[in-house]
């Protein structure tokens, strides 16, 4: 113990000066950081201000996070999801069943499209869409990446083809303008998702994250967040990963309703906003 390394010891001020050792020394398996300072009677060896050791702050759990959330802030926001969802839900019933019907009628196949997600603490769950594309559109894709290098490479750096052929004419109008994510509202009331929040990633991407992803999946994947509204695909991947910690870091009440708002632009804006 450092108790028993050093013999002599003096106060002043409050702080607690030692006998200093050599810099970079090694005490009960931690290292020791601070400069050597005068003595301040004649005679004495120089001493050193005992200082905290260079210890990496511990990695906690996405499941510890989430214990050390507010309480507080955690009911508002699944309150507000709640309201949010069912008003989407309620006043949008019709456009729902005439999108539904648009996607039954143009192409052959299921009107929504699930695939899984990974949600907060690892969680696994069914997102919810429109389906934009042709049927099978899963098998199809492997056919592609092995026909094309340059596919492979783009879906491998990317997880989407910019010029995917799998997509139905409708699709390509749904997918610009966020309409086939509507139906994730479901996923929201489910508890599975919040109107804002992180991207929800297959778990393919969760590598990309590295030491981040237990700060990301802290909280619940969102409909939308600062990625849809900051250029989405026209982002680099370390671009998207930095809005999600980002978010996931900061996020507030107030920052909710601004991407909230700037998503209601994003999508009346015709120009290129990266959706595809």
């Amino acid at each position: 113990m450092v108790s028993s390394i050093f013999s002599s010891r003096s106060q002043l001020g409050g702080a607690q000066f030692l006998p200093a050792p050599a810099i970079g020394a090694r005490i009960d398996g931690a290292r020791f950081t601070g400069a050597a300072i005068a003595g301040t009677a004649a005679g004495r060896a120089p001493s050193l201000l005992l200082s905290p050791p260079l210890l990496s702050p511990p990695r906690l759990s996405a499941e510890q996070l989430i214990q050390l959330q507010s309480r507080r802030s955690r009911v508002i926001k699944r309150s507000g999801d709640i309201l949010f969802a069912l008003a989407v839900l309620g006043l949008g019933g019709p456009a729902y069943v005439l999108l539904g019907l648009l996607v039954k009628l143009t192409s052959r196949g299921p009107v929504f499209y699930v695939q899984r997600r990974v949600g907060r603490d690892y969680r696994s769950f069914g997102c919810i869409k429109f389906r934009t594309m042709r049927r099978n559109a899963d098998k199809l894709l492997s056919s592609l990446l092995a026909e094309s290098p340059d596919l492979h490479e783009e879906f491998r750096n990317d997880f989407k083809l910019r010029n995917d052929p799998r997509i139905t004419p409708l699709g390509k109008f749904l997918r610009r303008s966020s309409l086939d994510e509507l139906p994730q509202f479901l996923n929201v009331l489910r508890g599975e998702m919040s109107v804002v929040g992180p991207r929800p990633i297959v778990r393919k991407e969760l590598p990309r994250y590295g030491d981040r992803m237990e700060e990301v999946l802290a909280v619940r994947p969102g409909l939308t967040g600062l990625w849809q509204v900051s250029g989405r695909n026209n982002l680099s991947y370390d671009e998207r990963v930095t809005l999600d910690v980002r978010y996931a870091r900061h996020r507030s009440f107030l920052m909710d309703m601004k991407i909230i708002l700037r998503t209601i632009r994003v999508i009346f804006d015709p120009r290129d906003r990266g959706a595809y």
